[in-house]
């Protein structure tokens, strides 16, 4: 069994809204955990708020942790002061890809890495601390 005593949150997508591509495609990714609100479920990758196995954030999240998408990396360079909390509450969170000059949302984090992709039905996102390895 695979440990996740580093990681600071996970999930599993249940699926994703019609209009999630069409955001991603600029740069956007709207993470939101069950239920979602009708307003918002077009454009949401929806989750199951805590994975295979709830564990909730166990920190604030920091510039220098990482966004494990469906298996790619992305270094997160800023955080909002209310990302940690929705993402602990709602299981909400805007992920900016790639957007150095993008305002940041109380409710958003800014990351960087290569080109996003959608991610499937199934796909595990984590947010864990760096890595130690060099």
């Amino acid at each position: 069994m695979a440990t996740t005593s580093s990681t600071l949150w996970n999930a599993v997508v249940l699926r994703t809204g019609k209009g999630a591509q069409g955001m991603l495609d600029t740069g956007v990714m709207v993470l939101f955990g069950e239920p979602v609100p009708e307003a918002l479920s077009d454009i949401c990758i929806v989750h199951n708020r805590g994975g295979r196995s709830p564990l909730a954030s166990q920190r604030n999240l920091l510039p220098g942790d990482v966004l494990n998408l469906a298996g790619t990396r992305y270094t997160i360079d800023e955080v909002g002061e209310a990302a940690t909390s929705n993402l602990a509450d709602l299981g909400h969170v805007v992920v900016y890809f790639n957007s150095p000059d993008q305002s940041l949302l109380t409710g958003a984090i800014k990351v960087s890495g290569p080109p996003p992709q959608l991610p499937g039905q199934g796909a595990i996102l984590t947010f864990e601390p760096p890595s130690n390895k060099g």
